[in-house]
């Protein structure tokens, strides 16, 4: 029978406090289980929903108000709005995820090098990163996507670019702060090379802080990419999408005359947003006690 190192029993031990602390998070819980609804409803709307958001029309229930055939009402069109929140909050999902990724990747990736590296590469990335939070995130995103063109993968494109320099700060910090203790010394003192001590020493101590920002960030591109959708500049019809609906219900003039065509979107995003924030404060708490109010 094997027995656990030390080493692996700590971390064994760890992780059982985080999840402990988790669950006694209340915010982190109630994130949770929105973040576990808004996701089931998305993936589960062609099983549960009887409509197509591009082709089915009811005419005769144009504008018409909540009902038992159409649960949130319908539109102008006469296209059922569960059907659109439903598959929209889908789109807005891949596209905070997607976002976050992209983000990610080249984030963690330029804040490793500046962090760790120094010198030219970390004054080269640090006027990037400054320059590119100079702009507010909207402007930035909406510059990005005026240049690649109105489409869904451009608004990925351009939230993602907007995140990239948040996560090049968090990482960099990170590594300023792990490269000079005492444990990164003894490797680098038996010789490990620059790619090893960085992707199997300091990366992995810093996922605590990536993840927690990682959720945040999808709340707030979920939000970025909604604003891109009321402006025009998001996905593009028929592609539903939660932004856009509430982009079609003002320029339609629906604001007064048929309220639910704007508040069960609005209701939506605020629900996304709510639900990676508080699932973020819950995280933050379990995996970072000391930083935790």
């Amino acid at each position: 029978m094997a027995i656990a190192s030390p080493q692996t029993r700590q971390a064994r031990l760890l992780k059982n406090r985080a999840v402990q602390r988790f669950l006694e998070s209340t915010s982190g819980l109630i994130g949770l289980g929105l973040t576990l609804f808004i996701v089931l409803a998305a993936l589960l709307a062609p099983v549960l929903n009887p409509y197509d958001p591009a082709t089915d029309r009811d005419y005769a229930a144009r504008l018409q108000g909540p009902s038992l055939e159409h649960w949130f009402g319908a539109d102008g069109l006469g296209r059922d709005i569960l059907t659109q929140v439903w598959y929209g909050l889908r789109t807005s999902l891949v596209i905070g995820l997607v976002a976050v990724l992209i983000g990610l990747l080249i984030g963690v990736a330029l804040g490793l090098a500046a962090g760790y590296f120094r010198g030219w590469i970390e004054t080269v990335i640090g006027w990037l990163t400054d320059v590119m939070l100079a702009f507010p995130s909207i402007l930035l995103a909406i510059a990005v996507v005026t240049v690649t063109g109105p489409s869904v993968v451009s608004v990925m494109m351009a939230v993602g670019i907007v995140q990239i320099p948040k996560f090049i700060r968090l990482t960099r910090s990170m590594v300023l702060s792990l490269r000079e203790q005492e444990f990164i010394q003894t490797v680098r003192a038996f010789g490990a090379r620059p790619p090893r001590i960085v992707f199997l020493h300091i990366l992995p101590a810093s996922l605590a802080p990536l993840i927690v920002q990682s959720t945040l960030a999808i709340g707030t591109s979920t939000l970025e990419a909604a604003g891109l959708g009321f402006l025009g500049l998001g996905a593009q019809p028929p592609t539903p999408e939660l932004g856009t609906m509430l982009s079609d219900a003002f320029k339609g003039g629906y604001s007064l005359t048929a309220p639910w065509t704007i508040v069960f979107p609005g209701l939506f995003i605020t629900l996304t947003v709510l639900a990676f924030n508080l699932l973020g404060d819950g995280l933050r708490d379990a995996l970072d006690p000391k930083g935790s109010r």
